[in-house]
């Protein structure tokens, strides 16, 4: 147990500027305190004697104190790090893998009533960022970042980034993530409807190409080389701000 809170501290250290100290992290961060409160709370519900209420008892005394709330029946691997951790809620029978790290208002919940495995495995090293939902009976692969906000309701490969509602899969590759960088993602829906105007622009630019021709054949004039029409513009202020991209 000690060996875990060590490398829970010195992942804290490795992966949080904001840290000065060991004495800062031993008192002023909730989710180290947690993860240490349900280590404990873990070898009580794990145990062969009758002690699943006390582990329970435990686990609720965290989460006043924390503000996250961690089943004693989730397993959590060495080095995690809850950054922040108000809001976090990590169901019975979920499964963190070493050196994940999850941001404020994370949840890897359960789906259904059904008993059994209901809640969500990570393996090593996935970054879960601010206000995401992990759902369901799902594996995440190891290296995978998802996006602040993102649902993620089936499994995902290793070395993947994920984003939206319902979690999609935009990019993957064996590129090692920077864990920090968890809302440095591209803007899927931006990318969609950049296309689309794209796509609007040349359907205009035919229709109007076309009315062209019509035009002439209706005054009785042969159709010499045809210019392209010019199409209306779709670059309005809305979309442009909605694309970030006003000047």
């Amino acid at each position: 147990m000690f060996d875990h809170i060590r490398a829970d501290l010195a992942i804290i250290r490795e992966r949080d500027p904001a840290a000065r100290g060991w004495l800062e992290i031993l008192f002023c961060y909730p989710g180290f305190h947690a993860i240490s409160l349900h280590r404990l709370s873990h070898r009580l519900w794990t145990c062969s004697l009758p002690l699943k209420l006390l582990a329970r008892c435990l686990s609720q005394l965290g989460r006043g104190l924390t503000g996250i709330e961690i089943h004693p029946g989730a397993r959590i691997g060495s080095s995690v790090f809850i950054d922040h951790g108000m809001g976090v809620v990590i169901g019975e029978t979920a499964e963190v893998g070493h050196r994940c790290l999850l941001y404020q208002g994370v949840t890897l919940g359960g789906t259904g009533k059904d008993h059994g495995k209901r809640h969500p495995t990570l393996a090593e090293n996935v970054v879960v960022g601010a206000g995401a939902k992990v759902l369901g009976a799902i594996t995440i692969g190891a290296n995978t970042r998802i996006g602040a906000g993102s649902v993620v309701v089936r499994d995902v490969e290793a070395d993947c980034t994920v984003v939206g509602i319902p979690g999609r899969v935009i990019h993957q590759s064996g590129v090692r993530i920077n864990p920090l960088a968890h809302s440095a993602l591209p803007d899927a829906e931006a990318n969609v409807i950049r296309n689309l105007m794209e796509r609007i622009d040349e359907l205009e630019s035919t229709v109007s190409n076309l009315q062209r021709c019509l035009q002439e054949v209706a005054a009785g004039r042969q159709l010499q080389d045809v210019c392209r029409g010019e199409s209306q513009s779709l670059k309005d202020r809305e979309i442009l701000e909605f694309l970030g991209e006003t000047e």
